[in-house]
């Protein structure tokens, strides 16, 4: 399964998300593209353990049951996936910066490897290995990259 611990694997989400620009149009959702970068980044400070959400409620009855759904297999995440509200992002951002702080938290990620990866709980999955923050950090970045025709 690719995950950010591949040298490749960050290659390619770091290409796929140079080519992501202000007038790129969003296959779905709401977000616009500076917003989903400001998004992304969010969701790589929950991997660094940099911001700390607490457990869902639904996350705690299902985090468990639909980890090994999410991420034990290759297939991307689905259209309109629901996220954590902590994580939505609403105002507008500048593209450009938002890109640079999503290339540096990327490259902060990688060279801390597994011993960088936070050991706080995520809202809704619950206690993640590194090898799973990896997947999942992947998967979401795909996803939004997907989402902008990256």
């Amino acid at each position: 399964m690719k995950n950010l611990f591949e040298p490749a694997t960050v290659a390619e989400v770091k290409a796929r998300l140079d080519t992501v620009t202000p007038g790129s149009v969003r296959q779905w959702g709401k977000m616009t593209a500076p917003q989903a970068l400001a998004h992304m980044a969010r969701g790589m400070e929950m991997a660094t353990g940099e911001r700390r959400k607490p457990r869902m409620l639904i996350g705690r009855v299902l985090g468990g049951i639909i980890k090994p759904l999410a991420l034990g297999n290759d297939q991307p995440m689905k259209r309109n996936s629901p996220t954590t509200p902590d994580l939505v992002v609403a105002d507008e951002h500048d593209l450009e910066q938002e890109r640079a702080g999503l290339h540096q938290l990327i490259d902060r990620f990688v060279a801390a490897g597994p011993a960088g990866c936070s050991t706080h709980p995520h809202p809704f999955f619950g206690t993640m290995t590194p090898q799973q923050w990896s997947i999942l950090m992947y998967k979401h970045l795909d996803h939004h990259l997907r989402q902008f025709g990256a």
